[in-house]
C-alpha cells in the first residue's frame, strides 16, 4: 500500500467538516489484474429521493522540486483510477485534491487549465493549515 500524502489528514478532516463520511482510507480497487489504491473513499446522503453521493479522492501536495513532474504523475494516477472506477464503481466520482496555493498559481496557467478541461479532471481545492475545502471544481 502506498504512503500517505503529507496533507492526507487535512483533506480528510476538510471532507468530514462538510458532512462526508469517510468509508475507505484508502479505497482499494482491483481491476484487470492490477490493485490500485485511491487515497480516500467517501459518501454522504444528499436528499431522501436521490440517495447517496459517492466520491473517491486522490490527494496531492505538490511540494516537490518540479510541479510539472508532480502534475504528470498525478494525471497518470487520476486517469488510471478513473478507468478502474468506471469499470468497478461507476457511480463514484473521482476528484484530485490540490492545495489552494498550487491551484491559484500552477492550475491557472494556460497549459494546466487546458489539461484540466481536456482530461475532464474534477478538483477539490483545499487549505492544508485550516483543513478546509476551499472549492469544488467539476
Amino acid at each position: 500500500m502506498p504512503a500517505r500524502d503529507l496533507f492526507h489528514n487535512a483533506v480528510r478532516h476538510g471532507l468530514e467538516k462538510e458532512g462526508w463520511k469517510i468509508t475507505d482510507d484508502p479505497l482499494s480497487i482491483s481491476f484487470g489484474g492490477v490493485d490500485l489504491y485511491v487515497d480516500l473513499g467517501a459518501e454522504r446522503l444528499i436528499a431522501a429521493q436521490r440517495g447517496e453521493e459517492k466520491i473517491a479522492v486522490e490527494i496531492k501536495s505538490f511540494l516537490g522540486m518540479s510541479v510539472i513532474t508532480e502534475f504528470h504523475a498525478a494525471l497518470g494516477q487520476f486517469l488510471s483510477y478513473r478507468l478502474a472506477l468506471t469499470a468497478r464503481d461507476p457511480q463514484r466520482k473521482l476528484y484530485l485534491a490540490v492545495p489552494d496555493d498550487t491551484y491559484n498559481e500552477f492550475f491557472q496557467l494556460e497549459f494546466t487549465r487546458l489539461a484540466v478541461k481536456d482530461y475532464q479532471l474534477k478538483l477539490i481545492v483545499y487549505e492544508a493549515n485550516t483543513e478546509v475545502i476551499v472549492q469544488w471544481i467539476e
